[in-house]
């Protein structure tokens, strides 16, 4: 099974997309099985949750239309760009944060977030990209 990376593809028709409604669907035949996540607030599904920062939205207002109405730790009222890609693609209603302690092995199948609200600027990320 081949897999093809069109990340780039969804991103640009999600940003350019007027009604900020999700309408990535992959090239025919071709399936996303899990979308692995990096980034930062815009992206972070609940990872501060766990780590010692003041960098957090685990309380209300955030959450009130989330399913459930609860805080998830998204930097939003509801889903994010990451929950709307994965519902369009088919993948899960909602992609896990990574540092999640309640996640089961199937989540991780569907794929995960490493995003991180606050993380700034480091030296040493441009070094990955060499």
């Amino acid at each position: 099974m081949v897999y093809r990376i069109f990340f780039v593809s969804i991103l640009a028709r999600t940003i350019s997309s007027c009604a900020g409604a999700v309408t990535a669907q992959p090239p025919p035949n071709v399936t996303v099985p899990a979308l692995i996540i990096f980034g930062d607030s815009i992206m972070d599904t609940g990872n501060n949750n766990e780590l010692v920062t003041v960098v957090k939205c685990n309380f209300p207002p955030y959450g009130v239309d989330f399913p459930g109405r609860l805080p998830t730790g998204r930097f939003s009222n509801g889903k994010i760009p990451s929950d709307m890609i994965a519902e369009a693609l088919g993948i899960a209603d909602q992609i896990p944060p990574y540092l999640e302690t309640k996640k089961n092995s199937y989540d991780l199948t569907k794929g995960v977030s490493f995003a991180s609200a606050g993380t700034g600027y480091d030296p040493q990320t441009a070094l990955l990209a060499v």
